[in-house]
């Protein structure tokens, strides 16, 4: 499932949860029974905002290099990488 940030003006607070891409919060209850978080002082009706965030990288590998085995395990010689 995808990550998310959310914003409260209420309490200044981002806080980062997981859910269906057509799944969307707007209020800090709703987040905070997402994210299994206590809501503290804030209002449970104080509205949140879905921040911007651009894909997730995944580091480690070039076009040149091999891809890792598809057995889980190590190739032979270690050109996968995998050791």
């Amino acid at each position: 499932m995808p990550t998310y940030d959310y914003f409260c003006e209420t309490n200044s607070r981002t806080v980062e949860v997981s859910h269906k891409m057509s799944e969307l919060l707007s209020t800090w209850g709703e987040l905070c029974d997402k994210a299994s978080i206590e809501p503290g002082d804030t209002p449970l009706d104080a509205p949140v905002k879905k921040l911007l965030s651009g894909p997730a990288v995944i580091s480690g590998a070039s076009r040149n290099e091999a891809p890792p085995c598809a057995s889980g395990g190590c190739c032979p010689g270690g050109s996968c990488g995998l050791e």
